[in-house]
């Protein structure tokens, strides 16, 4: 009985990768194993054949040579070597699952690696206002993990080296088996390294890294607002086993000013004004954070009227246009006034004329009124 294809056998197509095929191969495998179906003389039969196709698919000189000769490169010593395996044990497959999800190796294969990439590390640099608008160079301590220098990082004493873990054969991870089932799960005496330290550097403790507090200079570019990060590539922990550090991130944390206020690339800040500059007229002097200027404020302004000073804001950290300044006025009422002064201003209040003088304030009553008006009691 003609024999049929190893590709059909296992659902797969002749250009399937090896990943692949070791997938198609577990499915199926897992389906018609013995172990599984007990007396079957049908999957049994399915089985092997499911295993002697992958047995010769997986085996990339046996595939070129089934490839080109098909069934017959196994047959009369034509390169192939036949096929004599049993077939893999139904806890051989369940356990090449298990180890592919936790990172294991079977049979032949390297556990998982013991090096690893340093932690990345965040510091907060609080910051004036002026300092964020304009730039500075800030000096940071930051304490941190870094390779010990007296073992190199190894975490052995010099002289001295890491041995293979004896209760893992150096892969990492144990595998432990009850009937049919079988499990990976990582190794108890090296925590998955692989290897342990007999000897241990007395500097690291046999951590290999160690801690202390390095000092910084960092760069704060102008423009820069709170939440901005800049990050300092290999300034974060040391790796493990000789892995690359980690990266340090400071964040800029801009602190409250007395007198500015930021919105985005704008300053904001009020200004008190008299009662006399605000009916009369005048100029008015504002601060910015590089001097002062002067303002013209017109007769009759009000209170919370706002003046634009172009090109005093905040200049964005990434480009743009140059913010502008503005400054809400704050109309002040006069106290502590003498006997003379109340006589005048009661004396200016008698010449007023409401709806003249106070349109706003004319104009409110009388929404007033209309608002009473209508209720119904």
């Amino acid at each position: 009985m003609a024999k049929q294809d190893y590709y059909e056998t296992l659902g797969v197509s002749q250009d399937v990768s090896e990943g692949e095929l070791k997938k198609a191969y577990r499915r199926h495998a897992m389906k018609y194993h013995p172990d599984r179906n007990p007396g079957d003389a049908e999957a049994e039969a399915k089985f092997k054949e499911l295993s002697e196709a992958y047995e010769v698919l997986s085996d990339p000189e046996k595939r070129a040579a089934y490839d080109r000769y098909g069934h017959d490169a196994f047959e009369g010593g034509m390169g192939g070597g036949g096929f004599h395996a049993d077939g893999a044990s139904f806890s051989d497959i369940f356990g090449d699952v298990f180890g592919d999800i936790f990172g294991g190796g079977g049979p032949g294969g390297g556990g998982r690696s013991s090096v690893h990439r340093g932690s990345d590390l965040r510091y907060t640099l609080d910051l004036t206002l002026e300092e964020a608008v304009f730039g500075a160079e800030k000096t940071i301590r930051v304490p941190r993990l870094t390779e010990c220098d007296t073992c190199g990082g190894s975490g052995a004493k010099p002289g001295s080296s890491p041995k293979t873990c004896q209760t893992c054969n150096g892969q990492g991870q144990v595998r432990m088996q009850q009937g049919f089932f079988a499990i990976q799960q990582t190794c108890p005496r090296c925590h998955g390294q692989g290897k342990v330290i007999t000897d241990p550097c007395t500097d690291c403790r046999g951590q290999g890294r160690k801690e202390e507090t390095k000092t910084l200079s960092v760069k704060i570019p102008a423009g820069v607002d709170t939440g901005d990060r800049i990050r300092l590539s290999g300034e974060g922990e040391a790796g493990v086993n000789g892995g690359p550090a980690g990266d340090l991130y400071v964040q800029a944390n801009v602190k409250e000013h007395r007198i500015f206020k930021r919105d985005g690339k704008d300053l904001y800040c009020e200004v008190p004004i008299s009662f006399t500059d605000a009916a009369l007229g005048g100029e008015l002097e504002v601060p910015t954070l590089d001097g002062r200027v002067k303002v013209k404020v017109p007769e009759g302004t009000q209170t919370g009227k706002l003046f634009r000073v172009r090109s005093k804001g905040v200049k964005p950290v990434r480009g743009g246009v140059q913010g502008d300044l503005l400054c809400r006025v704050v109309v002040e009422t006069p106290v502590n006034l003498t006997g003379k002064q109340r006589e005048l201003m009661q004396e200016l209040h008698q010449t007023l004329n409401h709806k003249t003088h106070a349109p706003k304030r004319e104009g409110w009553f009388d929404s007033v009124k209309s608002f009473f008006d209508e209720m119904k009691f």
